[in-house]
């Protein structure tokens, strides 16, 4: 049984950071994509990134390159998400997701078969 444990939301102003922490058991993730999505109250779950587990390939949505990192601790099995300048409209629940294929750096839901229960992240202005 597969299980994505995410942590590391919280209250934060605008321009501040937080990392966001997605921990994974149950199987190994060598060969897999790991996708971060959120959703905002009253709007539909968006992609955010992906990474291949080993880490060579990164993929962002345009809304949060350049402020947002997707990293990887194999060891840990663990992926990490690194939120940086973070601004109001991004505040949302984030989740990680397992990719259903790999080598598929997806910004489609139904690509990613596993989920965490999602962490709130609230940017104040």
């Amino acid at each position: 049984q597969v299980e994505l444990v995410e942590s590391g939301g919280g209250l934060v102003q605008a321009g501040g950071s937080l990392r966001l922490s997605c921990a994974a058991s149950g199987r190994s993730f060598s060969s897999y994509v790991m996708g971060w999505f959120r959703q905002a109250p009253g709007k539909e779950r968006e992609f955010v990134g992906a990474i291949d587990w080993i880490g060579a390939r990164t993929y962002y949505s345009d809304s949060v390159k350049g402020r947002f990192t997707i990293s990887s601790a194999n060891a840990k099995n663990t992926v990490y998400l690194q939120m940086n300048s973070l601004k109001p409209e991004d505040t949302a629940v984030y989740y990680c997701a397992r990719g259903r294929r790999s080598n598929s750096l997806s910004t489609m839901e139904d690509d990613y078969d596993y989920w965490g229960q999602g962490t709130q992240v609230t940017v104040s202005s």
